[in-house]
């Protein structure tokens, strides 16, 4: 369980800080944010891929659920920025 737990943050951090580099411009988000939507991302990444592939593991890095887990956190952080900007009062 604790194991789990750490490697979801570690991947929500990788995942997260690699979907606001695609993502052009300046993010208003907190590295906690970052980290939470980040590892929702690289979960979701890995289900697609499962779920899309069949395949459920690999001997290393899954390449192609990793760029869908970086697809699906900027997909969310400009949810976020979009609805938190609306709660502000503001656009993004």
């Amino acid at each position: 369980m604790i194991g789990t737990l750490i490697s979801a943050i570690i991947a929500g951090i990788i995942i997260g800080a690699l979907a606001r580099l695609v993502l052009p411009g300046k993010q208003n988000i907190s590295i906690l944010m970052t980290i939470v939507l980040g590892a929702i991302g690289s979960l979701a990444g890995s289900w697609l891929y499962t779920a899309i592939s069949g395949k459920s593991g690999t001997n290393g890095i899954d390449w192609i659920a990793l760029i869908l887990g970086v697809i699906v956190a900027a997909v969310l952080i400009t949810v976020y920025l979009s609805v938190m900007g609306r709660k502000n009062g503001t656009r993004v």
